[in-house]
C-alpha cells in the first residue's frame, strides 16, 4: 500500500518538478544513483535543457560560426590576392632587386640621367658645390684602397700582354678619335664627346670585376687599370691636343689639365694606398668591405653625370630624340669596334710568339687583355671636361653619349663574359661525360 501510494502515475512525473537555485528542472533528473523506482521513469521525462546549457550551446555555436567566417575571410582574401596578381607582383619586384643589384654600376648611371632629367634643381644646386670634383677624388680614393701590392707583384709574370695593352689603351685606340671629329652631327658635341672619351684610360672599375667573373687575370686587369690610369694624366692632354682639339680649332690648356688630374687622380690613389697600408689591419677591414666600397664607388660615379645633366637640362630638351638615339647607337658601335680591333691584334700576337704556347694565347691574359684593353673610363672624362670648360661645348652635352657608351659597354662584356662561362660550363659536362 505504502508502495503505490508513493508510486506517482506518469502524468504526474510529467508534470512535477522542483525548483532549484537557478532553474526548474525535472524531478527525474534527481535519480543520480540509479534508483529503481525512477529507472523507467528518465526514459520516459521530457530532458528540459536549463538556458544556461542554452548560453554555453549558443556561444560555442556562435563561435564556430565566427571561425567559420573567418576562415571563409581569409580564404576569400587568399583568393583575392591571388587573383589580383600581388604574390607575382612581390616575385617581380624580388627579379627586379636582383637585377638592380647585379647591375649596380650601370643602373645607378641610369638613375643619375634619369633624376637630373626630371629634375634638375638638386643637381644644379650640387654644381655650385663642385660635387662632380668631390666625386672624381672619392672614386680614386677608393680606388687606392683597394689596390693589393700582392696583385701588382703577380702580374709581372704577364709583363708583355700589360704592355700591349697599355699601347692599346693610350695610344693605338686613340688614333680613332681623329677619324670620329671628322662626322657631323648636331648637336656637335656628341661626336666631340666621344672622341674625348676615345683618349680615355681604361675603366676604373668594371674592368677589373668583369675580368674577375670571367675567370681571367685580376692581378694583370688591375696593374693595367692603375698604370694606365697614370699615365694617362701624362698621354691623354696631348692625344686630345694633337687628335682632336685641330678639328674642332680649340687648343687645350694641357699643364693646367696635368694638374688638375694630379690633383684629383694621382694624390687620392696614392693617399688611399698609403692608408690601406699604414695602419694595421686595415687592409683586412677593406678587403672584408671590398663590395660596399664598390658599391659607394658607382654612387660617386653616377653623382657625375647628375650633375652634368642636370646643369645642362635645357639643352638637352632642345635636342630631337633620334639624334640622342644615333648617340648611343654610336657609343656602342665604338665599344664594338675596339673589342674587334683587340681581338684582331691578340690574333696576330699569338701567330708571330709562339702560338698556342705562347703568353698572350693563355686563356686568362687574352680575356684580361681583350676586357680592359677595350673600355674607357667615364671619370677621368669628366675631370678632362671640367677642366676644360667650355673649349669643347656644352659639358652636359659632351658627357651624355660618353655615359650612354660607358652603359654600352658594361652591357656587351657582360653578354660577352656570360657567353665564355657558359662555354666553359658545357666543356666541363662534356669532360664529365667522357669519364664517366
Amino acid at each position: 500500500m505504502l508502495q503505490m501510494m508513493v508510486k506517482p502515475s506518469p502524468t504526474m512525473i510529467e508534470t512535477t518538478h522542483f525548483r532549484s537555485r537557478n532553474n526548474l528542472c525535472p524531478l527525474s533528473h534527481l535519480n543520480t544513483r540509479g534508483d529503481h523506482c525512477f529507472s523507467s521513469i528518465i526514459s520516459k521525462t521530457p530532458l528540459i535543457i536549463p538556458p544556461k546549457l542554452h548560453y554555453i550551446a549558443k556561444t560555442k555555436s556562435i563561435r564556430k560560426c565566427q571561425n567559420s567566417d573567418q576562415f571563409q575571410e581569409h580564404s576569400g582574401r587568399d583568393h583575392l590576392l591571388q587573383e589580383s596578381g600581388l604574390p607575382k607582383f612581390l616575385v617581380s619586384v624580388e627579379h627586379l632587386l636582383k637585377f638592380v643589384a647585379s647591375n649596380f654600376l650601370p643602373t645607378a648611371l641610369i638613375g643619375g640621367v634619369a633624376f637630373a632629367l626630371i629634375n634638375p634643381s638638386p643637381g644644379c644646386f650640387a654644381h655650385r658645390y663642385q660635387v662632380s670634383k668631390f666625386s672624381i677624388i672619392g672614386i680614386f680614393l677608393i680606388s687606392g684602397l683597394t689596390l693589393r701590392s700582392a696583385e701588382v707583384g703577380e702580374a709581372a709574370e704577364a709583363w708583355p700582354v700589360g704592355l700591349f695593352g697599355l699601347t692599346s689603351i693610350l695610344l693605338l685606340t686613340p688614333l680613332l678619335s681623329k677619324i670620329m671629329v671628322q662626322v657631323r652631327l648636331q648637336p656637335q658635341e656628341f661626336v666631340t664627346g666621344l672622341a674625348l672619351y676615345n683618349c680615355m684610360p681604361t675603366a676604373i672599375s668594371s674592368g677589373v670585376a668583369l675580368t674577375t667573373l670571367a675567370g681571367g687575370n685580376p692581378a694583370l686587369a688591375l696593374a693595367m687599370t692603375v698604370i694606365s690610369s697614370l699615365l694617362g694624366i701624362l698621354i691623354v692632354p696631348f692625344s686630345i691636343s694633337r687628335l682632336i682639339a685641330g678639328g674642332v680649332g680649340a687648343s687645350v690648356p694641357a699643364d693646367e689639365m696635368f694638374r688638375s688630374l694630379i690633383g684629383t687622380v694621382l694624390i687620392p690613389l696614392i693617399l688611399g694606398k698609403v692608408f690601406r697600408e699604414s695602419i694595421k689591419g686595415m687592409s683586412d677591414i677593406i678587403d672584408n668591405n671590398r663590395k660596399h666600397l664598390s658599391t659607394l664607388g658607382a654612387i660617386l660615379l653616377s653623382l657625375i653625370p647628375w650633375v652634368q645633366v642636370s646643369k645642362s637640362r635645357p639643352l638637352l630638351l632642345g635636342v630631337k630624340p633620334e639624334v640622342v638615339l644615333v648617340a648611343v647607337l654610336m657609343g656602342a658601335i665604338l665599344h664594338l669596334v675596339l673589342l674587334c680591333f683587340n681581338a684582331i691584334a691578340i690574333q696576330l700576337l699569338c701567330a708571330v710568339s709562339g702560338g698556342s704556347k705562347s703568353i698572350f694565347a693563355k686563356e686568362e691574359n687574352h680575356k684580361t687583355l681583350l676586357l680592359v684593353a677595350s673600355q674607357k673610363t667615364v671619370s677621368v672624362l669628366v675631370a678632362v671636361v671640367e677642366q676644360l670648360g667650355g673649349t669643347f661645348g656644352e659639358a652636359g652635352l659632351l658627357v651624355l653619349p660618353c655615359v650612354a657608351a660607358h652603359i654600352s659597354q658594361v652591357i656587351i662584356d657582360s653578354l660577352i663574359v656570360g657567353f665564355w662561362n657558359k662555354r666553359k660550363q658545357s666543356l666541363d659536362n662534356v669532360k664529365v661525360k667522357k669519364v664517366l
